[in-house]
C-alpha cells in the first residue's frame, strides 16, 4: 500500500475511535443543560451516560468478531453509519425517553466501530515500524477522545447547546464514510467461519450488559452477569464454531495484553472522573475551565505514545511497560499525597507522569495483543482489549467512588503496581 492511502487510512480509523471515546464521557458537563431541556429526573439523568456505556461494554466483544466474520470495511461502515444516525436522532430528541434509546443505540454503533478501527490499522500497516507508528498515533487519538471529552463538551454546551454535542458527530461521519468506502479495502473473510455463533453472542452480550450494570447498580444484576458469562465460557468450549475461541487465551500475548489492559482502565478511567470532581468541587472551576485543565493529560498522553515505537525498539516491550507503569504510578502517588492547593503544584505536575505513563503503556500493550493474533481473530482481539478497558473503568470506578480522592490516587498507584508483574509475562 502506498504511503498515502496508508494515512488516509489511519486517519480514518483514528477519526471513528476518537468519536467513539469522547462520546464516552462529552454530555457530562452538557447534564445540568439536558435535565433542564428535556425534564428529565434526577435518576433519569444518569441513563444518558449509562445507556450508552452499557451497550457499548455489553456489545464490543460481538462487534470485534462480526468484524472477523463479515469484513471489517463494512463493519466499519456500519459501526459509523448507525453511530451518526444515533447521534442525529439523539440531539433532535424532544423527550427523555427518545434520548436515551439515542443514546444506547449510539453505543450499539459504538461497539461495532472501536474494534473495526483497531482490527483495520493492524491488518493495513504488516512491516512491524509502520505499524508501531500507526498504533502509537491511533492509542494516542482515542486516549486524548477520553482527555478532551470535558472540554468539547464544555466549549459546545456554553457557546452552542447541548444538542451540538451530539449533532457534531453528523457531519464527521458522513465525511468519514465518503472517505472510506473508496479507500479501505475488505478483508476476505473465510467462508465456512461466516456462521455466526448466536448463543455464544447472545450469552456474551447479555451477560456483559448485567456485569457493567450491576457493578455500579443493585449487586443481584452482578451475579446474573458473571453466572451468564461463565456460561458463555462452557458454550465456547463446546461449540465447533464458537464467537471466542477459548484457545485464543493460552497465547500469552492476548491473555497478558487483555488483562494489562483491564488494569489500566482501573486506573486511568478512575483518575478522569477524580480529578474532574476535584477540579470543580475543590478549585471551584466551571465545565469550561475543568475541561481546559486536562490539557496537559492529553499532550503528556500523546507525548509519550508517540515516544513509544523508538522506546520500544530500544527497550523491548517488557522494559517499556515496566517503565510506563512505574512512571504512572509515581504520578498517581504524587497526586495522592499532595495536599489541596493551585492547579500547578496539584494537578499539572502530577498530569505530567500520570499521563506520560498512560502513552508510554498503551501502545506496546495493544501492539502485544494485536500481534499475538492471528488475522482471522484480530477483529476479536481488538474487542477484548476495548471491553477489557471499559469493565476495567466500570470496576475501578464502583470500587473507589465512595473512597477520598487521595485515596483513590493511591490505590491506584497500587493497581500499576500490579501492572508491573503483569509485564513480565508480556
Amino acid at each position: 500500500m502506498s504511503r498515502k492511502p496508508g494515512n488516509l487510512v489511519l486517519f480514518l480509523t483514528c477519526a471513528g475511535q476518537f468519536m467513539v471515546i469522547l462520546d464516552v464521557s462529552v454530555v457530562n458537563v452538557a447534564l445540568p443543560s439536558i435535565r433542564a431541556s428535556l425534564g428529565f429526573s434526577a435518576p433519569g439523568l444518569q441513563w444518558v451516560v449509562n445507556a450508552y456505556a452499557l451497550a457499548f461494554g455489553g456489545f464490543l466483544l460481538l462487534g470485534g468478531r462480526i468484524a472477523d466474520l463479515y469484513g471489517r470495511k463494512r463493519i466499519f461502515l456500519l459501526g459509523l453509519g448507525v453511530f451518526s444516525a444515533a447521534s442525529l436522532a439523539g440531539g433532535l430528541a424532544g423527550t427523555a425517553g427518545l434520548l436515551i434509546a439515542a443514546r444506547a443505540v449510539q453505543g450499539l454503533g459504538a461497539a461495532v466501530l472501536a474494534p473495526a478501527t483497531l482490527t483495520i490499522v493492524s491488518t493495513t500497516f504488516t512491516d512491524p515500524d509502520d505499524r508501531a507508528r500507526a498504533l502509537s498515533i491511533w492509542t494516542a487519538v482515542g486516549a486524548a477522545g477520553g482527555a478532551a471529552g470535558a472540554l468539547v463538551g464544555g466549549v459546545l454546551t456554553q457557546y452552542l447547546s447541548w444538542r451540538s454535542i451530539l449533532l457534531v458527530n453528523v457531519p464527521i461521519g458522513a465525511v468519514a464514510i465518503a472517505l472510506a468506502a473508496p479507500v479501505l479495502t475488505e478483508s476476505r473473510p473465510i467462508a465456512e467461519r461466516r456462521r455466526l455463533d448466536v448463543p455464544g453472542a447472545v450469552l456474551v452480550t447479555v451477560g456483559g450488559t448485567a456485569l457493567v450494570y450491576g457493578i455500579e447498580h443493585p449487586w443481584p444484576w452482578l451475579v446474573i452477569g458473571l453466572a451468564l458469562l461463565a456460561l458463555f465460557l462452557v458454550v465456547e468450549a463446546r461449540s465447533p464454531a464458537p464467537l471466542m475461541p477459548l484457545r485464543l487465551f493460552r497465547v500469552r500475548g492476548i491473555s497478558a495484553g487483555t488483562f494489562a489492559m483491564l488494569l489500566m482502565g482501573a486506573a486511568f478511567i478512575t483518575m478522569w472522573y477524580f480529578l474532574s470532581l476535584y477540579m470543580q468541587n475543590t478549585l471551584h472551576y466551571n465545565a469550561l475551565e475543568t475541561g481546559a485543565g486536562f490539557l496537559p493529560h492529553t499532550l503528556a498522553i500523546i507525548v509519550g505514545s508517540r515516544s513509544a515505537p523508538w522506546l520500544r525498539r530500544r527497550l523491548g516491550t517488557r522494559t517499556l511497560v515496566v517503565a510506563g507503569a512505574v512512571i504512572g504510578a509515581a504520578g498517581f502517588v504524587w497526586q495522592g499525597l499532595t495536599p489541596p492547593g493551585g492547579y500547578l503544584a496539584t494537578v499539572f505536575g502530577p498530569a505530567i507522569l500520570m499521563c506520560g505513563g498512560l502513552g508510554l503503556l498503551m501502545t506496546p500493550v495493544t501492539a502485544t495483543v494485536t500481534s499475538s493474533a492471528a488475522s482471522d481473530d484480530a477483529g476479536l482481539a481488538s474487542g477484548l482489549l476495548n471491553a477489557a478497558r471499559q469493565v476495567g473503568g466500570a470496576v475501578g470506578l464502583a470500587a473507589l467512588a465512595a473512597a477520598a480522592p487521595q485515596s483513590a490516587f493511591l490505590a491506584s498507584a497500587a493497581v500499576l503496581g500490579a501492572l508491573v508483574v503483569v509485564a513480565f509475562a508480556l
